[in-house]
């Protein structure tokens, strides 16, 4: 089975979801930050994997349910981050961040007989998921992390070693108000949409 990897940081105000502020405050940018880690975490925790693990930028908290292992970020950049996190991995692997509360089991639930890896495009130009059969971190040190041409990077370093890729369908990071607007709307029911709903409430008194 798949190890699953989810990477976040801490969702504390000011560290979070910066893009978010204004129109919300930092106090309510890691709110949203918190809701939308949730419902990854519990998508993580429906799904059949071998093992899951947080690779965490900070202390956990109340939010973390029970079965994951914790595991601090190395220092670096993004690319180094998670180049570390697919090397605490010793069988096929598949990364996520925190950045898609829409995500469901049946996205995470990848079958690596016909490919070697997986590749979840994001519509900002990055990618919100990278599966790897054979865990490898030099596939993703030095990959140009925070561009809009991120993933095109990354997936081209995938083919370029001769993987054979499978794309998972495309996904919208929240990133800013906009975004958030659109990924509650198609997630109706978690508690990412609960929460900005409760957000745009209080500040609309």
């Amino acid at each position: 089975m798949t190890t699953l990897l989810v990477i976040a940081k801490e969702p504390r105000p000011g560290r979070v979801k910066t893009r978010l502020t204004p129109p919300f405050t930092p106090r309510e940018a890691a709110l949203l930050a918190e809701a939308a880690l949730v419902d990854t975490l519990r998508t993580v925790a429906a799904t059949p994997a071998r093992r899951r693990v947080l690779v965490l930028d900070g202390e956990p908290g109340a939010w973390l349910p029970p079965g994951f292992d914790v595991l601090p970020q190395c220092a670096g950049g993004l690319d180094e981050r998670l180049a570390a996190a697919f090397a605490h991995c010793d069988g096929p692997a598949l990364l996520i961040g925190m950045d898609t509360p829409q995500v469901t089991p049946e996205l995470l639930s990848v079958d690596f007989a016909d490919c070697d890896a997986y590749f979840g495009p994001a519509e900002d130009g990055g990618f919100w998921a990278l599966g790897l059969a054979e865990p490898d971190p030099g596939l993703l040190r030095g990959v140009p992390m925070s561009t809009p041409t991120t993933g095109a990077a990354q997936r081209g370093r995938l083919v370029a070693a001769g993987l054979r890729v499978r794309d998972l369908p495309r996904l919208r990071d929240v990133d800013t108000a906009r975004d958030a607007e659109l990924v509650a709307a198609g997630a109706p029911h978690g508690r990412f949409a609960a929460e900005l709903a409760r957000v745009r409430a209080v500040n609309h008194r």
